[in-house]
């Protein structure tokens, strides 16, 4: 799963698991240019996307700390008390972050929607992956005021939307 973090430097991968948390706090992903001597792209997009879907399942599904460990557990063993450190130091800051967007979804009135599907094409290296994003645009009513919210999601995201629209749903049939 992980794997392709044992190619950075032990010192340096507590470094980069915060970076990836601060982007899933809404701050700043860390760049590829600062890592591009330690993985190519491909694997820059891997490491990436498995980083992020590690911490957001580790939180969003509330794992316990044996669960979350198991699920590292073909790692280094320095990798993995880096990425158990970074988890526990910053579960609430995520699962905040993680609460925060689907507030902000489910807690504003949905007015409009339209999607688009595209493929990242931001450089020729990135093209040549060929990942297929969906833009996801919504026009949402909160305190009376139209806002437009915009969502970028890759194909395991929007698997993870349409499960939790359905899941919310099958709750608002058992209301009625």
């Amino acid at each position: 799963m992980l794997l392709l973090l044992e190619k950075l430097p032990p010192g340096r991968a507590l470094e980069f698991l915060h970076k990836i948390v601060d982007g899933i706090c809404g701050r700043a992903y860390p760049r590829y240019q600062d890592y591009g001597s330690v993985w190519s792209l491909a694997e820059w997009m891997e490491v990436l996307g498995e980083s992020r879907r590690y911490f957001k399942a580790a939180v969003g599904q509330n794992m316990s700390d044996e669960e979350a460990a198991q699920q590292i557990k073909e790692l280094n063993e320095n990798y993995q008390e880096a990425v158990t450190k970074c988890l526990k130091g910053r579960k609430e800051e995520i699962r905040n972050a993680l609460v925060e967007r689907v507030n902000a979804i489910s807690c504003a009135q949905l007015q409009d929607f339209d999607w688009q599907l595209k493929l990242a094409l931001s450089s020729d290296k990135i093209s040549m992956l060929q990942m297929p994003l969906l833009n996801l645009d919504l026009d949402v009513r909160e305190n009376g005021e139209i806002k437009p919210v915009s969502i970028e999601m890759n194909k395991e995201e929007l698997q993870n939307l349409i499960n939790a629209l359905e899941a919310a749903n099958k709750v608002v049939l058992q209301l009625k």
